[in-house]
């Protein structure tokens, strides 16, 4: 029977979360908002739009969503050729690829910065297809972008395990009833993934490499 192992990619194969804080909040002070970085590091892994919205509340003037979104956007640009890679991301994909596994990325990525991710972990040949947030309606915490990646996949939810780094890589995983792993390069505690459904936690995607004889990707 087939497998699926489903990974997010901000901060579980790439190391970006801190470079996704600096410039939003960096994107929110130009605007005029006074955002703790340790807040919007909180917030990483929401799409753009749900990540506004958690940090400045419904209260907020929504018309300027847009413009706060084209600014991280600019900003973040500038790293696209110099994105870095997260130790063994892409020998991580392909041994599970050569497994048996079928590789999927599920991430509010898209366009130009997905394809920016996708040239760091340099591991194309393992991945069968990616669930970015041009393909679904919700993001992350809401299950669609890893029920969207299991249907690219052609595999059910019990027979799949998401990898994730952050609280909504966790919610989003336990939604769509996958197994959920946790790694901890996003920054994010191991008690929060934890109390979010994480069933194992690796420090990195070279932890869970050396370790996966014993893990959920057994």
């Amino acid at each position: 029977m087939e497998r699926a192992a489903v990974f997010d990619v901000d901060g579980t194969l790439v190391d970006t979360n801190h470079l996704h804080v600096t410039t939003w909040w960096e994107a929110l002070r130009q605007a005029g908002h006074r955002v703790p970085m340790h807040a919007v590091h909180r917030a990483i892994g929401l799409g753009s739009d749900d990540l506004v919205a958690h940090l400045l509340g419904d209260d907020r003037d929504k018309d300027q969503d847009a413009e706060l979104s084209a600014a991280h956007k600019a900003l973040y640009g500038q790293y696209f050729d110099r994105l870095p890679a997260l130790q063994d991301a892409g020998r991580l994909l392909r041994h599970l690829d050569h497994e048996g596994w079928r590789v999927v990325l599920a991430t509010s990525a898209g366009g130009a910065e997905l394809s920016a991710l996708r040239r760091a972990i340099d591991a194309d040949d393992a991945i069968l297809a990616t669930a970015s947030a041009d393909d679904v309606e919700e993001g992350k915490p809401a299950p669609e972008p890893v029920e969207h990646a299991l249907e690219l996949a052609g595999v059910p939810a019990e027979r799949a395990v998401f990898v994730g780094d952050t609280v909504w890589d966790m919610q989003a995983g336990s939604r769509a009833g996958v197994r959920c792993v946790g790694v901890l390069c996003g920054g994010i505690p191991r008690a929060d993934l934890e109390k979010a459904g994480a069933q194992a936690i690796y420090d990195d995607p070279a932890h869970l490499l050396a370790s996966l004889a014993d893990s959920p990707l057994a």
